[in-house]
């Protein structure tokens, strides 16, 4: 354990739709929901604005339209969230070589292995922290200087405390655990709070009488290990008394991303086991974003009854972060399997992952095979006597426009869709730089509008196209 609380972990504020509010200045300080916006939908993230209404990640979409129905619902528009996130992560490589991304939004970083390691190494311990702390705080102006957009930032002695410590200062704080004060500040918090304790190992300790990490730490390592196993309970038993000496590894490159549940009660249900593995899909899509990733396997996993434990695969045509596409995949693999005796664990993951999604019209095509054969399945109901219909004229399918996507006018400019329907789009003709754009509405398949690519955060990025940087880069706002 280290003297000097040397690790940060870093975590951005609410992170896409911070990012969608500096790009919509319309949308600042008002809620913003960012998600899948169909029927089977989930929040991914929600602004604070949003937050006091109750809507929080992971929560179906349709609640979320319930409790907070004048929010901005918009989808996803990951090109843009990387390249913040790169600029972050760059601020990051600039303090120490030593970044660990856990996500797009959050890394832990050794400060230590940075420039500032042997000032520090030297320090006397007050003047170590204080220099500690400044570094934060350079850290978080500088990440609003160049996105426009707030971080929470923990320091401790551990990546376990400076993660803690983040938690506690959001939003946009900063937080220093002293080392020595692990215990204090660990005692009170809930056992969820511990990683790698899930709902699953949550109530196993609560049946018995474990709420509190203070009260692990008093149970011992012995009845944790009872309780848990051992490599578990020997682990969370260390983190209850506020050991962690885990490293600060650089760009780990994860092979994969999956997400698993073990169950209380066997399910022989086939039924309930699809249900299962969709909601794990759902998961592990969530997490596959939250990365910044795509991925071109989808794999279930299975620990039947007998504990005996197999796997299967299959490998799409491209890679795809794609919630429909890996759900029907998963569900197509778990038909498959043989369920006879029950299942205890299922698992969902995805494989040979990319930094880009095939959005070329794969996941479109799915979709488009599920709508033929519903087509179908009418038309054959319909009845056999009746006279064909004449063969119609081909009919060109038009551009699919969602909410909060970049398009560009010939005539208007930039700007994003707040909407569309009835064969109609609506625009608001706005930059990150501008104010408050005005709207207008165009047919759906107006040629003078085009999708476009997200505008940087702030002029002067690499990226900007000729004609959209501001005339006067000082009245651009300063708030994400």
């Amino acid at each position: 354990m280290r003297s000097l609380p040397s690790i940060i972990h870093l975590d951005m504020d609410a992170f896409f739709a911070a990012v969608e509010q500096a790009a919509k200045p319309s949308l600042r300080g008002k809620p913003v929901i960012v998600g899948g916006l169909g029927g089977r939908g989930v929040v991914s993230t929600a602004s604070y604005e949003a937050r006091k209404f109750g809507v929080h990640s992971a929560m179906p979409m349709a609640q979320a339209r319930r409790l907070c129905p004048n929010a901005a619902f918009l989808a996803g528009r990951f090109e843009a969230y990387r390249r913040a996130s790169g600029l972050v992560m760059g601020l990051l490589r600039e303090l120490s070589p030593l970044v660990q991304p856990l996500s797009l939004d959050e890394a832990f970083v050794d400060l230590e292995a940075g420039p500032y390691g042997p000032v520090l190494a030297e320090a006397e311990h007050g003047t170590g922290e204080r220099l500690l702390l400044a570094l934060a705080e350079d850290l978080r102006a500088d990440i609003v200087e160049r996105t426009g957009l707030t971080a929470s930032v923990g320091v401790a002695g551990s990546k376990l405390m400076a993660k803690i410590a983040s938690e506690q200062a959001k939003p946009d704080g900063l937080v220093l655990i002293e080392p020595g004060q692990e215990r204090a500040v660990l005692g009170p918090m809930p056992v969820r709070a511990l990683p790698g304790i899930g709902p699953a190992t949550e109530q196993v300790l609560r049946r018995a009488g474990l709420n509190t990490v203070a009260e692990l730490a008093e149970a011992g390592e012995a009845e944790l290990v009872q309780l848990l196993g051992k490599a578990h309970g020997v682990g969370v038993h260390a983190m209850s008394i506020g050991l962690d000496d885990r490293p600060v590894v650089a760009d780990q490159d994860a092979k994969s991303v999956s997400v698993e549940d073990t169950f209380e009660v066997d399910l022989a249900d086939r039924d309930r086991v699809l249900r299962e593995v969709e909601a794990l899909a759902l998961r592990c899509v969530r997490r596959l974003r939250g990365a910044g990733r795509s991925g071109r396997t989808v794999v279930l996993k299975v620990r039947r009854f007998d504990f005996s434990t197999l796997t299967r695969s299959e490998t799409l045509r491209g890679p795809t972060d794609d919630e429909a596409v890996v759900v029907e995949t998963a569900r197509r693999l778990a038909s498959q399997v043989d369920i006879t005796g029950g299942v205890r664990l299922l698992g969902v993951g995805v494989a040979q992952l990319a930094d880009y999604t095939q959005e070329d019209l794969f996941a479109q095509a799915v979709r488009e095979e599920a709508a033929a054969e519903a087509v179908a399945g009418a038309e054959a109901g319909a009845g056999a006597e009746e006279e064909p219909e004449p063969a119609e004229e081909q009919v060109v399918p038009v551009r699919r426009w969602l909410p909060g996507q970049d398009v560009r006018h010939a005539e208007h400019g930039p700007g994003w869709v707040q909407g569309s329907g009835v064969g109609r789009v609506t625009v608001r003709f706005e930059t990150p730089w501008s104010g408050p754009g005005r709207v207008r509405t165009f047919r759906i398949d107006d040629p003078a509008l085009e999708p476009a690519r997200p505008l940087p955060l702030r002029p002067g990025w690499p990226g900007v196209e000729e004609g959209d940087e501001p005339e006067d880069v000082g009245d651009a706002p300063g708030e994400g």
